[in-house]
């Protein structure tokens, strides 16, 4: 059984800063390419970043400068610290990530649940 968890979103002023968690548990072999996604109400989920397990990224234009992400492979975490928030970066986050199994030596893509981000004064 695999969870993926994120966690660290919350209510923040524009200009401020969150940093969100992506945190995979259970029976891994591997945490390879992560992505952090967001979605607001009546849109399309949207890329935000991506990393591979070597440590490449890619940003969505809307938020490069802004939002680096980040991985600890020993933890199976993946970080996404965004800075100099707006409010058009109001959305639920969610975490994407191909895992590769330990008992059956598969890969699957694995969704999180989802963190809320406000950003408003």
């Amino acid at each position: 059984q695999v969870q993926l968890v994120e966690s660290g979103g919350g209510l923040v002023q524009p200009g401020g800063s969150l940093r969100l968690s992506c945190a995979a548990s259970g029976s891994i072999s591997s945490f390879n390419t992560v992505g952090w996604y967001r979605q607001t109400p009546g849109k399309q989920r949207e890329l935000v970043a991506t990393i591979i397990r070597s440590g490449i990224t890619n940003y969505a234009d809307s938020v490069k400068g802004r939002f680096t992400i980040s991985r600890d492979n020993a933890k199976n975490t993946v970080y996404l610290q965004m800075n100099s928030l707006k409010p058009e970066d109001t959305a639920v986050y969610y975490c994407n990530a191909r895992i590769r199994l330990e008992v059956t030596g598969r890969y699957l893509d694995y969704w999180g649940s989802g963190t809320q981000v406000t950003v408003s004064s």
